[in-house]
């Protein structure tokens, strides 16, 4: 009869499969502060449960509807990985999701999110879900929960990826777009991107990679930052600035700019028989996006249908309240401007 004792010294543990539970633990623990810092009315951020619960009626709510997104930050975050840059990416990860929620008129209530990797780097763990914080705050939305999954064999090494979900509410009768508002001569506003956000990075890669530039090295289209540094600026949360504008009825459509950029984004906003005439000359195009276009040799149509181009969020409204929507827009910090009109 073998020695039991002797087989259970000799046996396998998890950490030996190369997950380390204790640094899940050691994880959870550098979360909850974070998940604390974005507590909003109707949610008390508590990690540890089985799920969340929220109070739309706290929140200020009478006949709510409930939207839900999900989203991911895509190949960005091969950059964040090569370059160690991990700090931003939990904000793009919450931008993906609550500008989404923001486009169907719903205010941002919870977020929760996915991140796998091959090995739990706690420090690059850690610096992600600090930038998820940082985002709820900016969305006024509470961090509740998520998941790390820890799963050698499926990624390499500290690679990761990240899934973020979000929850919203609107009252009854208030979702957007109001398709039976919308005019021919209605007015296109743009609010204006901080960069490419979170996509068209596959491209992005092939032209820095076609630029023979590395990530260190001086950006030639921003001063006094790295290549990776400038093509990492986080993705702009548009809610704080244009949720008070839906609630005052003055919005009848929006549509957040992402990957399909201003060519496929903005028809899912519209009714059927209007589209959007864009007046390419209302803005000039950032110097980032000129310079991918002349590195990449990349045509008019197919940087308009893969990046913003300086555009990442668009209102439809009006001419009426075309000039009160830019004053609010501008006063909460926005640069706004009409780039267009439907037709």
């Amino acid at each position: 009869m073998s020695d039991t004792s002797d087989s259970i010294q000799n046996g396998l543990t998890y950490a030996d499969a190369g997950v380390d539970i204790d640094a899940g633990d050691m994880l959870i623990e550098h979360i909850k502060p974070l998940a604390k810092s974005t507590a909003r009315p109707g949610s008390e951020p508590s990690l540890g449960g089985f799920g969340a619960l929220f109070d739309l009626k706290a929140a200020g709510f009478v006949d709510p509807l409930i939207v839900t997104t999900t989203d991911g930050v895509g190949t960005k975050l091969k950059i964040a990985i090569e370059t160690g840059r991990h700090d931003g990416v939990g904000i793009d990860l919450v931008a993906m999701c609550v500008n989404d929620l923001l486009a169907q008129g719903a205010e941002p209530l919870l977020f929760l999110d996915y991140y796998a990797t091959g090995r739990l780097e706690i420090d690059a763990a850690r610096r992600v879900v600090s930038g998820i914080a940082d985002g709820c705050r900016q969305a006024g939305c509470a961090l509740v929960g998520g998941e790390t999954a820890e799963m050698p064999g499926m990624y390499s090494g500290g690679d990761y990826d990240l899934a973020g979900f979000s929850v919203g509410a609107l009252e009854r009768g208030h979702a957007l777009p109001r398709l039976d508002l919308q005019n021919t001569g209605d007015l296109i506003i743009g609010l204006a991107s901080s960069g490419p956000h979170s996509n068209g990075y596959s491209l992005i890669r092939k032209v820095v990679e076609r630029s023979g530039l590395s990530w260190g090295d001086d950006a030639p289209f921003a001063t006094d930052r790295s290549l990776a540094q400038a093509l990492m600026e986080p993705t702009r949360i548009y809610v704080k600035s244009v949720l008070p504008l839906m609630k005052a009825g003055k919005i009848k459509g929006a549509a957040h700019i992402t990957g399909g950029g201003l060519i496929e984004n903005p028809p899912r906003c519209l009714a059927d028989h209007l589209t959007a005439s864009f007046d390419w000359d209302a803005w000039p195009l950032p110097p980032v996006f000129r310079w991918l276009a002349e590195t990449g040799g990349i045509s008019d149509h197919e940087m308009r249908r893969t990046f913003n181009c300086g555009v990442g969020f668009i209102l439809i409204v009006s001419p009426a309240d075309a000039e009160d929507v830019l004053a609010g827009l501008l006063e909460a910090g926005e640069t706004a401007f009409v780039c267009g009109q439907l037709v």
